[in-house]
């Protein structure tokens, strides 16, 4: 439902653009191209209330910050409007071992796509996000929503936290979804963010250094994403006291490395995914997407270990989101 991250920061030129109240966005007809010039040939063009639309399907809590806990409130804050869709609503994350709450039934998050669609609004949809899939069903309705939204256009892009799994606990997904993820979700995303552990599994090889991370996220980038971010990257020539975070699409690569902080919390790689997902999807370069992913959530992982807090401190520390600072730049490898 959750993992672990350390990250840095980016520069102030880097700011999401200024929005009036009312911008016309142009679609590419490349699925899930970023929305970088509204000048380009499109299949359509269209006014809104907000720059981008992103539906987000995930977990939510009422306590603390996970899923859609965890991500709506970054992607509102960086002004884009979000659609989050819960699948689990539970009291608190699970890493505290008792909750209460319930899994939503998979009619009743059907019920709610069928509800959406009758408004007319998966037209309007420019991203769809999803992390944790409670079970194989409920991950089917996920990617039919998928299909159903480029149905309505193309372009829409597709971002994949396949949420699987750890090094240190292995899988803790229920039977199927890891297979799910690879041979169904895999070709249909347009950004995809695994940890190394995820990305390992999804490659079907070992990543022990650059070299065979860079052959792992290729060989994903073959299967379908244009663009692969790889959390939690820990190799064995690299320094053990630093933690890394590697962004690649077809043009480029580019690493960050960041301090280990003195902290274990749940939530910050659903921030991370919504977060990079965002900014890509408003037209930075990967580099720059990167850059402002990583410091933000570092400042916010920062201030949560200078809290000792248990949660991630995304509220106290949102402006950090909305303009992260500068520190950690990115470090090109390709």
């Amino acid at each position: 439902m959750s993992r672990s991250f350390a990250a840095r920061a980016p520069r102030a030129s880097d700011r999401p653009f200024a929005r009036s109240p009312f911008r016309r966005i142009a679609h590419s007809p490349c699925r899930g191209s970023p929305l970088t010039s509204s000048t380009r040939t499109s299949t359509r063009t269209r006014t809104i209330l907000s720059a981008l639309n992103i539906l987000s399907i995930q977990s939510s809590v009422v306590y603390g910050h996970v899923g859609n806990s965890a991500a709506v409130f970054p992607l509102q804050r960086l002004g884009i409007e979000v659609w989050p869709i819960n699948t689990v609503h539970f009291s608190n994350h699970t890493g505290y071992g008792s909750w209460g709450g319930a899994v939503l039934p998979t009619p009743v998050v059907e019920d709610i796509v069928r509800g959406l669609s009758e408004r007319g609004v998966l037209s309007l949809c420019d991203g769809l996000l999803s992390g944790y899939m409670g079970d194989v069903s409920l991950g089917r309705v996920i990617l039919d929503l998928v299909q159903r939204v480029r149905a309505e256009d193309p372009s829409a892009a597709y971002c994949l936290d396949p949420v699987m799994g750890d090094t240190d606990r292995g899988f803790y997904v229920r039977p199927g979804i890891s297979e799910l993820m690879r041979d169904d979700a895999l070709p249909l995303a347009t950004v995809i963010t695994p940890n190394q552990f995820e990305l390992e599994f999804l490659a079907g090889r070992p990543v022990v250094d650059l070299e065979s991370t860079m052959t792992a996220v290729n060989l994903l980038r073959e299967r379908g994403p244009r663009v692969v971010l790889v959390t939690s990257l820990s190799r064995a020539d690299s320094d053990s006291n630093m933690i890394e975070i590697l962004a690649a699409d077809e043009q480029s690569a580019c690493l960050i490395a960041t301090p280990r902080l003195p902290l274990s919390v749940n939530g910050a790689g659903d921030a991370t995914a919504a977060i990079f997902f965002a900014h890509w999807l408003m037209g930075s370069p990967i580099a720059v997407a990167l850059e402002k992913t990583v410091n933000s959530v570092f400042a916010v992982l920062a201030l949560t270990a200078e809290r000792n807090a248990r949660e991630i401190q995304l509220i106290a520390a949102q402006d950090q989101i909305a303009n992260p600072p500068e520190g950690f730049r990115a470090v090109k490898i390709r």
